[in-house]
């Protein structure tokens, strides 16, 4: 008794990409290195573009960074300018 499993409805068994894989063949035969080549070079600007992505967070990040760590320098006038106007205002 021979029983078959699918992983998914419809999806083609090993037969029927053999099929397939021959007619693809068929039609792009000589152009198949060309359409190689050039999925390459779309996959390395996909990459390029990535890491240019990643360099501009890292910058972003980097400056909010500093953007912090100044802030957290001043803090010190922000709270002794904040402590000056509580003494100053008049009691009730």
């Amino acid at each position: 008794m021979t029983t078959y499993t699918t992983l998914a409805f419809g999806m083609p068994g090993w037969q029927e990409l053999l099929i397939l894989g021959v007619i693809g063949l068929l039609i792009f035969g000589k152009r198949l290195p060309e359409v190689g080549r050039s999925i390459g070079k779309g996959i390395v600007e996909f990459k390029k573009g990535l890491a240019g992505i990643d360099e501009e967070v890292e910058a972003a990040v980097n400056e909010q960074k500093k953007n912090i760590e100044a802030d957290a320098g001043n803090t010190t006038n922000v709270e002794t300018h904040a402590e000056s106007t509580t003494k100053a205002e008049p009691s009730a």
